[in-house]
């Protein structure tokens, strides 16, 4: 089982079982079986994984779903839940997330799921380096160009006499 922390200090408990599924199926029409399906080629398919990935409000249900039973014990309801739920926090609870789903599979699914899942943190990871280097760079760059074209100053703003 993994764990998140949750913004108002939390401990939250991921268990996918078959119940837990169901549970996620029922209240958010979402198929955690399909997190990796085949496509029309027979090749893996990721849309489930960038679907909650591309949503938090999504992924954000979902894993109210999952710890339905616990925030019940709690008294926490799904709102509660939700505003507990922002920045770096959404991070560590969709990581704990799919490897608690990929630890549901059978072994050699959850081989090929895991392999996915690593090429995907690559890839946004991969993402994540090439966009900051743009906005480091030649980004930055044309902001600059572009103020001072628009002031027609080289960096200073120039300021009224009024």
């Amino acid at each position: 089982m993994k764990t998140f922390t949750d913004n108002k200090g939390r401990i939250w408990t991921l268990e996918v079982t078959v119940a837990t599924v169901k549970r996620v199926r029922a209240l958010c029409r979402v198929d955690l079986n399909s997190i990796v399906e085949l496509d029309k080629n027979n090749k893996p398919s990721a849309e489930l994984l960038e679907r909650l990935s591309s949503d938090p409000v999504l992924l954000v249900d979902v894993l109210y779903a999952v710890c339905k039973p616990q925030a019940d014990k709690l008294g926490v309801t799904d709102e509660d839940f939700g505003e507990a739920m922002a920045g770096d926090t959404i991070e560590h609870a969709t990581t704990a997330l799919l490897e608690e789903v990929i630890n549901f599979f059978p072994e050699s699914k959850r081989m090929v799921m895991q392999r996915i899942l690593s090429a995907s943190r690559r890839f946004s990871e991969a993402a994540r380096k090439k966009l900051e280097a743009e906005l480091n760079g030649e980004f930055e760059s044309r902001v600059v160009s572009e103020l001072d074209r628009l002031t027609g100053s080289s960096g200073t703003v120039q300021v009224s006499a009024e």
